[in-house]
């Protein structure tokens, strides 16, 4: 379908003579649809270059195992490279987004037993604690460190270790996620990162 250059769609779907707009909605659809573009383009830079980083040091790195033996991956895959004169660091983590599934209702249900049945001294701590754990966002999801965090407490008591082991039993690992970070040395030794997000620009 071509659109008459003197029609323009609004928000609602209709076509509005592009003569019964005011300039300042022109001018303001201008600036908009001109930026956003100019976005959609830096975003498809920035998702190139990483790809394109990624696959460096992943290059690097099999290059440097079939040459010298070096195993540079720490931890889950993390390396850490570093230029020969110790100014510019590429760093590369790999992250899992955990989940939990149905046994973190039966590890819920079990830490509400311990704490009804424990006598009152101190368990409104506990039952605080517990439940700002439990809590979700306003996306609808739970806060992985504060529930794994309750393995920490140094409680002695069966029936909340057995629910200590179905929060562990029900951890799942549902995606994993490549993080490359890219940091320099300035004159003063001062080392920073170079920020590829607009919000730390």
């Amino acid at each position: 379908m071509t659109v008459p250059a003197e029609l323009k769609e609004n928000a609602q779907g209709a076509w509005v003579p592009v003569s019964k707009i005011k300039p300042v909605d022109l001018l303001r659809d201008e600036v908009v649809v001109e930026l956003t573009s100019k976005a959609k383009d830096m975003h498809q830079l920035l998702a190139h270059f990483k790809q394109e980083a990624l696959d460096s040091v992943q290059t690097f790195v099999e290059i440097s195992a079939e040459r010298y033996g070096a195993k540079l991956g720490g931890k889950k895959g993390n390396i850490t490279l570093r230029s020969f004169d110790g100014k510019a660091r590429v760093a590369l983590a790999i992250a899992d987004r955990i989940v939990f599934d149905e046994r973190l209702h039966v590890a819920k249900n079990l830490i509400d037993e311990c704490i009804h049945t424990w006598s009152e001294g101190g368990n409104d701590n506990i039952r605080v604690l517990v439940n700002d754990a439990f809590q979700v966002d306003r996306q609808g999801n739970i806060n992985t460190a504060r529930i794994l965090g309750l393995r920490r407490l140094d409680i002695k008591d069966a029936k909340w270790h057995e629910a200590m082991r179905a929060i562990s039993d029900s951890v799942t690992t549902a995606s994993t996620k490549e993080y490359i970070r890219f940091y320099v040395t300035d004159n003063d030794g001062t080392e920073y990162q170079i920020a590829l997000d607009l919000a730390a620009v």
